[in-house]
């Protein structure tokens, strides 16, 4: 009996995804997607999605240029990668960031940017 009621509730919830007014994103599902790690503790990644959503990030492990205290961390991951999706104007947006001892710094031409001192 429990399984027909499972069985029943995964059928209503399928038809209610492919119910007209359902939006793509709820209905996107993973094209491709690719990881690697390595022992040092490097990696990179890339994904994309039937909804037209891409993001590809590498990271790599380098030492803390300056510890200010002996409870500082003695390495950190610098990332840069960036990301894509297309917005509800059917434009295709992009940014492109890095994260490093600087903090996180995005770039893409729908930011705004911050006026110059």
């Amino acid at each position: 009996m429990k399984f027909i009621i499972v069985f029943a509730a995964l059928i209503a919830v399928s038809a209610a995804a492919l119910l007209p007014g359902a939006s793509q994103e709820s209905l996107a599902t993973i094209v491709s997607q690719q990881a690697d790690i390595d022992p040092q503790g490097n990696y990179q990644y890339d994904s994309k999605t039937s909804n037209g959503i891409s993001a590809q990030e590498q990271g790599q492990l380098k030492p803390n240029p300056a510890p200010k205290s002996a409870e500082d961390p003695t390495a950190f991951i610098a990332v840069q990668g960036q990301f894509s999706y297309t917005g509800p104007d059917g434009q295709q947006y992009t940014v492109r960031y890095v994260a490093d001892e600087n903090g996180f710094q995005p770039q893409a031409a729908h930011l705004p940017v911050a006026p110059v001192a």
